[in-house]
């Protein structure tokens, strides 16, 4: 056994030295250290060591080609090397360990160990602060070169142009940033001033003094009482938690948080916490972030009180994305209206895969930016489509827990009425999709698939459609002369079906019209438009298509082919059964018609490599709307079909020119908004932009 002892007279003062493997020309004896100083609160360290030039290692003339380069050919009291030779290093220390409480230096002395706490480890590194002064006196002797030659310019040298800035309050949040900026550290650090030390020898007089501070200075058991502690106490103050580490640890920003770390919290805690970061998880992921052994009933447990179920995934709350008393970083607007507003979109997902942006920000409100961040938090953006939800349907979890999908169906129901009293939601918002949709993921269907499809239907409706086409046909007769009606103003398509393929109208399927767009799809037939309709019935399908075709080009002005089939399929689709529009509109026809109503076809020029479709590549403009802003239109048009893309500056050029009036920026925005959209800086016609 060896009793052991505390010694507490050096306690907070004594630090351990680290030194590098020497060089042979150095030795770390007395004689060695020239000097010493140290900053206390940085525990930073300096000294500065003699190297001996005379030692048969050393490269004098190295040495004086060092000290040349540093100090120049005068020398001065501010010479690093007076004796112009390199014949000094500096070392300058760093902390080896941030917590040195478990560190002691031990001294054994007649069977007694006696330990006294270490203050500080410093490790002492050779420092190169006499190359950076070497650089600077190379620096100036080129500038002094150089401004030999520039004499005369001394007097206008003289002249400065100052700039005043007058900076702003500093916010708090700002004032944080900035004092735990590394520049700010820096700063701090730089201005403790440097204590300077006085050097013992190991043989000094006051070195044996002081040496005899690491033994203790009193053997009695008061003095010692921190040894005196049953064995629990000792092997915790051998072993301590490393919760005492934790503060030592390098900060990490605010919102990292390792897996190791996030594991110690409660399971409450770490679904809050994961759920916040990922937004979107579908339970089985969730489960594996948890780790093996978790009890997935506690999981479904608290998982309920931070997210919702959408589409058989979790989806975090909004409340927890933005607590009470914050706003947007976006538009200052406060977390209660963020919240249903998020709200708003995550239910319009319960209802349908694809959410419309613009929907979503006419409805709630809002500003671009925070309708952007709530799609982007559970869908991913596609192209002439929307946003789509960024998850595939979890059909094994609704499977699974059929109560749990139906407490949050319940819930949903309650947030579905608090959203129609504060947005006032109409009947199209209300309506949920097909049943199918909601019940299971949607599924792949081919183009022959949804054919067939379609035929099936026209087979099942064309009964009641022929005792109606029948009916028509018996009034007509008793009316010779309406049979004979002049009909020259519509081209009706006399081709067989199969000649030219009308317009595709499959992704309609819910419509019980009994037609694929209007015509009859039976394999047999070959009738044409002419011999199923009579002469009053082809004339109001030509007034009906004319009204479409006039009121969607005053509202858009300019459409490629493609989209203009896409709203008048949206367009049969809000049409009841019967309608006259079904009676089948070819391609030609909607084309044929869109010039009878005073548009033109506007031949833009296409890159060669693009991707368009033949109907992408069909651009069609309303000439004359009966405004103030035709001519400008026109010129617009004009420029368009020349170019693929344009600046504004050009448009703008152009328009006064043509116009002969400067036009102001709001009269621009007015007409660029009718015609165009704006992309990467560049401006292009609506519905030419290529991804």
């Amino acid at each position: 056994q060896i009793d052991v002892f505390l010694a507490r007279s050096l306690l907070e003062k004594l630090y351990l030295f680290q030194y590098p493997i020497r060089p042979a020309s150095m030795t770390y004896d007395d004689v060695t250290h020239l000097s010493a100083k140290i900053k206390p609160k940085q525990q930073k360290v300096e000294l500065e060591m003699a190297i001996d030039t005379l030692n048969p290692n050393y490269c004098r003339s190295k040495g004086e080609q060092i000290a040349l380069n540093v100090d120049g050919t005068c020398t001065d009291e501010t010479s690093t090397y007076s004796s112009k030779l390199m014949d000094k290093q500096t070392f300058c220390s760093s902390q080896a360990a941030s917590n040195v409480s478990r560190y002691a230096a031990a001294v054994y002395k007649k069977g007694e160990l006696h330990l006294t706490p270490l203050h500080g480890i410093l490790q002492l590194r050779p420092s190169f602060t006499y190359l950076d002064k070497a650089d600077a006196k190379h620096r100036e002797r080129e500038a002094a070169n150089e401004g030999g030659d520039s004499s005369q310019d001394e007097a206008e040298d003289d002249v400065k142009q100052i700039t005043v800035r007058f900076s702003r309050p500093e916010t708090e949040q700002a004032r944080q940033r900035r004092v735990q900026s590394y520049e700010f550290l820096q700063k701090r650090q730089a201005e403790e001033h440097w204590v300077h030390l006085h050097y013992y020898g190991l043989k000094d007089s006051r070195s044996e003094h002081e040496r005899q501070y690491l033994f203790s200075q009193g053997h009695g058991l008061a003095e010692n009482t921190e040894l005196i502690k049953s064995p629990s106490e000792y092997l915790m103050m051998l072993m301590p938690p490393s919760v005492e580490e934790e503060n030592d640890k390098p900060m990490a920003p605010s919102n990292v948080l390792s897996m190791a770390q996030l594991r110690t919290l409660p399971l409450a805690d770490q679904i809050k916490i994961l759920m916040k970061n990922v937004k979107v998880m579908p339970f089985a992921n969730l489960m594996s972030l948890l780790g093996s052994g978790t009890d997935s009933t506690a999981v479904l447990r608290c998982i309920q009180q931070v997210a919702m179920l959408v589409q058989g995934n979790w989806v975090v709350k909004s409340d927890v994305l933005y607590p009470k008393d914050t706003s947007s970083p976006h538009s200052g607007v406060p977390a209660e209206v963020l919240c249903r507003g998020r709200d708003f979109v995550m239910w319009k997902f319960t209802q349908d895969r694809w959410v419309v942006r613009k929907e979503v920000a006419t409805v709630t409100k809002l500003c671009p930016e925070d309708v952007k961040d709530f799609l982007e938090h559970m869908s991913v953006a596609r192209i002439n489509k929307g946003w789509e939800f960024m998850l595939p349907y979890d059909e094994d979890f609704v499977k699974k827990h059929p109560d749990i999908v139906q407490r949050q169906h319940m819930l949903w129901m309650g947030i579905q009425a608090k959203l129609e009293k504060v947005y006032n939601l109409l009947k199209e918002h209300l309506t949920p999709k097909k049943q199918e949709a909601q019940s299971a993921h949607p599924l792949l269907v081919s183009g022959e698939q949804r054919v067939n499809m379609a035929k099936a239907k026209v087979k099942q409706n064309y009964g009641q459609l022929e005792k109606e086409f029948q009916k028509q046909k018996a009034e007509m007769k008793s009316n010779d002369t309406s049979a004979k009606m002049d009909v020259s103003s519509i081209r009706i398509k006399e081709e067989p079906v199969s000649d030219e393929e009308p317009m595709d109208t499959s992704a309609y399927e819910g419509m019980n019209n009994g037609v694929v767009n209007g015509l009859h799809a039976e394999e047999d037939s070959t009738d044409s438009l002419n011999d199923r309709l009579p002469g009053g019935c082809i004339d109001r399908v030509a007034q009906e298509l004319k009204a479409f075709v006039s009121s969607t080009f005053k509202k858009q002005f300019v459409l490629t082919l493609s989209e203009l089939k896409r709203l008048f399929n949206l367009h049969l689709a809000s049409l009841p059964p019967g309608h006259t529009l079904f009676s089948g509109i070819s391609d030609k026809m909607l084309q044929d018609m869109v010039l009878d109503t005073g548009c033109k076809q506007i031949l833009v020029p296409f890159p060669p490599q693009t991707a368009a479709s033949p109907d992408e590549l069909k651009v069609y403009a309303l000439w004359e709307a009966g405004d103030t802003y035709d001519q400008h239109r026109q010129v617009l048009l004009e420029i368009f079909s020349k170019n693929y893309r344009v600046r504004r500056n050009v448009i703008q050029n152009q328009l006064s020119q043509e116009c002969g009036e400067d036009l102001n920026k709001q009269e621009v925005d007015r007409v660029l908004k009718d015609c165009c959209v704006s992309y990467g800086g560049m401006w292009y016609l609506k519905g030419t932009v290529q991804s």
